[in-house]
């Protein structure tokens, strides 16, 4: 429960006990808290680029990495994909920053809705750009294990069972790689929820008390 809510609280319990707090004491108060999640939104953004690429600091797992990503036939694709994200998602971080610095000069409740609803907005194209990728990239990988030469090779130097074939195998392989993917992009999707979903109700919490006070 938050103070707004607390005070509220107060209110209904104490009665005129309180003192009564004005129009521009409870906008203070709307745009505190909204200046303070719309920041938080802005650090998660930095750490979520952050952290992941803190891995390519180690020799063992970058070598891994790039390999991984790289070291096929389709490593030039992966390479331009890689860069074009990149692109993107600085694009949406500066937006993050840019929603958090209009938000703290604001001087007018109808200003602020607006910046929350554009801050909503941002938000979700955000998350559904970065599902999108994640997903897109892990069945991509998946295509280049059953399509890439130097795989199917691979494929081929391996100890198989006699009742299973290469074709089968790699069939196998990508079966698996789409299930990953696929439950990569569900676990994604649930930590999205619970830092961001959590932040923008929050928001949209806000935006309602201004919206009530507006009527």
């Amino acid at each position: 429960m938050d103070e707004l809510d607390i005070l509220k609280k107060d209110w209904q319990k104490k009665g005129d006990e309180l003192p009564k707090l004005s129009y521009n004491d409870i906008y203070k108060m709307i745009w505190k808290k909204s200046s303070s999640i719309v920041k938080w939104i802005f650090i998660i953004s930095i750490l979520e680029f952050v952290l992941p690429n803190l891995l390519f600091l180690f020799p063992g797992t970058r070598e891994h990495l790039l390999k991984m990503y790289y070291g096929n036939s389709y490593g030039t694709f992966f390479m331009v994909i890689s860069f074009l994200q990149y692109l993107v998602i600085f694009y949406f971080i500066f937006q993050f920053y840019k929603r958090y610095k209009e938000i703290s000069v604001l001087d007018d409740s109808k200003t602020l809705m607006k910046n929350i609803i554009r801050t909503r907005k941002t938000v979700k194209y955000y998350v559904i750009f970065s599902l999108g990728m994640l997903l897109f990239i892990m069945l991509a990988q998946a295509l280049t294990v059953y399509f890439d030469p130097n795989m199917l090779v691979t494929v081929y130097q391996q100890e198989l069972p006699p009742n299973i074939t290469p074709d089968k195998f790699k069939s196998i392989m990508v079966i698996t790689f789409v299930i990953v993917a696929l439950a990569t992009t569900a676990l994604f999707a649930l930590i999205y929820f619970l830092l961001y979903g959590l932040l923008l109700k929050k928001l949209n919490k806000n935006y309602f008390e201004l919206k009530k006070m507006e009527i």
